[in-house]
């Protein structure tokens, strides 16, 4: 059996990666000082009618690495007690080494080349993900280094919206302020912008691949 016939549809549609979106909820806003406390990861799927759809979600909650900032105003926004017991936070290594397990296994079960991140600006989850990886002395990362997918830009072309709220109410998706800003919740509401902003490409006419691309 050859490699093409092994690989899941969702390795042709974008150049051998797998899109995995990503949403991590901090203490501040320095990657290299401030504490990771909520990293959340949806796995998505490429269906046999060429539809793009959340498969599912990983998360955990993390505790703050030794000698941590936590800016005050960082965790009202986002409504984290770092301390409270209930979070049943695990290490930041232990946390970080879960996700990264599982986007691993994708990766290969799709036979997909990495992980390439998407996320509503994604250069801020990336910089937090990449700092933590290299406190935690990650040998394999899976995503890619430096290039992503920013649901801000396809949301504007796609919606005129940038906000992750605007945009996902002017696609359709139901929106709850109140779960706002939890890791889990903003990484499956982009989630589904970015399946919507896809599969809307989709049926509009827009490339996708087929049996014959390489």
């Amino acid at each position: 059996m050859n490699d093409s016939v092994r690989k899941s549809p969702i390795a042709f549609r974008f150049r051998g990666f797998l899109p995995v979106v990503v949403d991590i909820e901090t203490g501040g806003f320095n990657a290299r000082t401030d504490a990771l406390l909520e990293i959340a990861a949806v796995l998505l799927r490429l269906g046999s009618d060429g539809r793009l759809y959340p498969a599912r979600t990983i998360a955990h909650h993390v505790e703050p690495f030794a000698g941590a900032n936590l800016d005050p105003a960082s965790l009202k926004v986002n409504g984290i007690d770092p301390f409270h017991p209930f979070r049943l936070a695990l290490p930041e290594a232990e946390a970080l080494g879960n996700v990264l397990r599982e986007v691993r296994r994708e990766v290969r079960e799709t036979g997909c080349t990495r992980a390439i991140m998407v996320a509503h600006n994604p250069a801020f989850d990336l910089g937090f993900l990449n700092a933590a990886a290299e406190r935690c002395d990650v040998k394999r990362n899976p995503f890619h280094p430096f290039s992503t997918f920013d649901t801000v830009t396809l949301a504007g072309l796609a919606y005129g919206q940038t906000v992750l709220a605007r945009a996902a109410q002017a696609a359709g998706i139901a929106w709850d302020a109140r779960e706002a800003h939890s890791a889990v919740y903003d990484a499956e509401r982009t989630a589904e912008l970015f399946c919507n902003i896809v599969n809307r490409w989709k049926d509009l006419g827009g490339w996708v691949p087929s049996a014959d691309d390489p």
